[in-house]
């Protein structure tokens, strides 16, 4: 494995024959571990049995408010997440989904017609294109046109990352959100352990250094992500835990917006945000990330960052914020509450 296409080849072979359903794997790396949220839980129980059985993925990235919306699937596999999003997006909008293996677009295809008919939908909302996720440009997405882009542990399997985040941020609509679950590492993960087929198919020798992605985050321009939820990865194969045991291995969901505003730093420009609790999945409170939960109707200190990505994206509808940045009072402290509430916390830090 030491050139992208062989790379790309053995990740084929591994999710094209290899493995034939979720218990094949050696690891829970790619298995869902995380609670589903209950709006979702509907929709996944009208997915095809076929679909979901070969599906590998490492959490719920399926963001609010997306009705109407593009949205874009990285290594959609079968297609679960793609069909989910399908129904959140409703019959005006559209998900499209990508991926590079054959045997598993073939159960997404040919489930297209039963998918539309179960959720009533006259024409297909939905498409699915054979291609890397490194170059989407040959598949015929434009710069600018998707709303949201998620992936479900497929990134780390990217020989070339930095091209795909790249073309994330190129796809996406100015205010357009990257919500993605993927496993990260504590540290680089040694070269003879990224050569090991079977732990790089297992989505853990691919797993990037997390001060990495933020390096490359901020390296195109986007120095702000946000961690929703996260755990820590149990390796319970003992000659796998044998080989990777010294380095420790965490499932994350993150956000990340394309928004030219953001700064490196919490920084205070004295701003409020109140959720209005007008996103029908979530009338009572909104998660921005893993420190940020804004109830509704209570108003919440926010640094610059933060303002921003509620009121400069598709979230703006749905939050009141007070202020701008015509004032700055230096850095944001961490340690200012709402309200005096002890749990919310408003920074980015």
């Amino acid at each position: 494995m030491n050139n992208n296409g062989t790379v790309s080849q053995s990740i084929q072979n591994y999710y094209g024959k290899v493995l034939q359903s979720t218990k094949d794997l050696k690891t829970t790396a790619c298995c869902t571990t995380e609670v589903i949220p209950d709006y979702l839980k509907p929709i996944l129980s009208e997915i095809e049995d076929e679909v979901i059985s070969r599906f590998y993925g490492c959490g719920s990235p399926l963001s609010l408010a997306l009705e109407g919306k593009t949205v874009l699937d990285l290594g959609c596999g079968t297609g679960r997440d793609v069909y989910v999003a399908s129904k959140l997006v409703g019959p005006n909008g559209h998900v499209i989904g990508v991926d590079m293996t054959d045997e598993q677009l073939d159960v997404a295809t040919r489930n297209i017609d039963k998918q539309m008919k179960r959720f009533g939908y006259s024409k297909p909302n939905v498409d699915f294109r054979k291609g890397y996720i490194e170059d989407l440009k040959s598949l015929g997405i434009d710069d600018n046109s998707v709303d949201v882009v998620i992936s479900n542990c497929v990134i780390n399997l990217s020989p070339d990352k930095k091209s795909v985040y790249s073309e994330i941020f190129r796809v996406l609509k100015p205010g357009g959100e990257l919500y993605f679950s993927d496993i990260f590492a504590d540290r680089r993960i040694p070269r003879d352990l990224i050569e090991d087929p079977v732990l790089y198919g297992e989505c853990l020798s691919g797993a990037m250094y997390i001060e990495d992605f933020r390096r490359i985050l901020s390296d195109i321009g986007y120095p702000d992500y946000r961690v929703v939820t996260g755990h820590d990865i149990e390796i319970e194969d003992p000659d796998i835990e044998l080989k990777v045991g010294m380095i420790n291995f965490r499932s994350l969901t993150i956000r990340a917006f394309k928004l030219d505003t953001l700064e490196d730093i919490c920084e205070d420009y004295g701003q409020v945000a109140t959720y209005l609790g007008t996103i029908h999945e979530s009338p009572h409170h909104f998660i921005l990330d893993d420190h940020h939960t804004f109830h509704a109707g209570k108003p919440m200190l926010v640094c610059g960052n933060s303002a921003a990505m509620v009121e400069n994206t598709r979230f703006s509808k749905h939050f009141r914020v007070d202020g701008d940045r015509s004032v700055h009072y230096g850095v944001f402290n961490c340690e200012q509450v709402s309200s005096s509430d002890t749990v919310n916390k408003g920074s980015c830090c």
